[in-house]
């Protein structure tokens, strides 16, 4: 089983601030993993990192088959492309149906053709529960079936790898549940998926491997 990720003793560095230090850690196909830890404690770091938003100045580490210390700027949308990414605000285009959302992100990542768009846009709202909902806009649908929309524009690229930064942070306890059952079910799927959390609620839902983010380290909880 070929690992997705592999960090090898990396310090992790938020302007010029070392926020993470010594980590050295391997995520593989399929697997779930909470980021567990207090806002501020390293976990967001870690995932810009992952997503070639914050450069590796030490260590090494590898993501997808790329080698972020040598990762070139015209390299970053290719490494994106292997990735999905869910954040805490949805950030939704609000000007724009849920279709016109998906198309947006697919357009600029390659995707050409209006007939294999639409395929994959009515495909992925299938896969998060929202068939027949690609015409609303934004500002019509629940704050859970907003986050759906941002779970199905991280499906759009079939990733290896979704990033979920505080996913439910800002849903309440029984749509957080949901969302979390739903990421849960994507990695069963195949696809490994991180899930960056501080509700311990959230996170007492299910068991499943832990890094807890604490005091600038990561330690691996049983």
């Amino acid at each position: 089983m070929s690992e997705l990720i592999k960090f090898d003793n990396v310090t992790i560095f938020q302007d010029e601030r070392p926020v993470v230090g010594n980590l050295t850690v391997e995520i593989k196909k399929g697997e779930f993993v909470y980021l567990l830890g207090k806002t501020g404690s390293g976990k967001s770091s870690f995932l810009k990192t992952i997503y070639g938003d914050l450069t590796l100045n030490n260590g090494t580490a590898k993501v997808c088959g790329f080698i972020l210390n040598d990762l070139k700027q015209k390299e970053i949308p290719f490494l994106r492309r292997r990735l999905g990414i869910v954040f805490q605000d949805f950030q939704l285009l609000g000007d724009r149906s849920v279709y016109e959302n998906l198309k947006f992100v697919m357009k600029a990542t390659g995707w050409k053709e209006e007939a294999k768009i639409k395929e994959r846009v009515l495909d992925v709202l299938k896969k998060v529960n929202l068939d027949g909902k690609e015409n609303k806009m934004p500002h019509e649908l629940s704050g859970g079936e907003q986050q759906r929309v941002s779970i199905a524009r991280a499906l759009v690229n079939n990733p290896e790898l979704i990033l979920a930064d505080e996913p439910t942070g800002n849903l309440d306890p029984e749509t957080s549940e949901e969302i979390l059952v739903l990421l849960k079910q994507l990695s069963e799927s195949g696809c490994a998926v991180l899930f960056a959390t501080h509700d311990m609620l959230v996170y007492n839902k299910f068991k499943s491997r832990t890094l807890l983010f604490e005091n600038g380290k990561v330690i691996e909880k049983n």
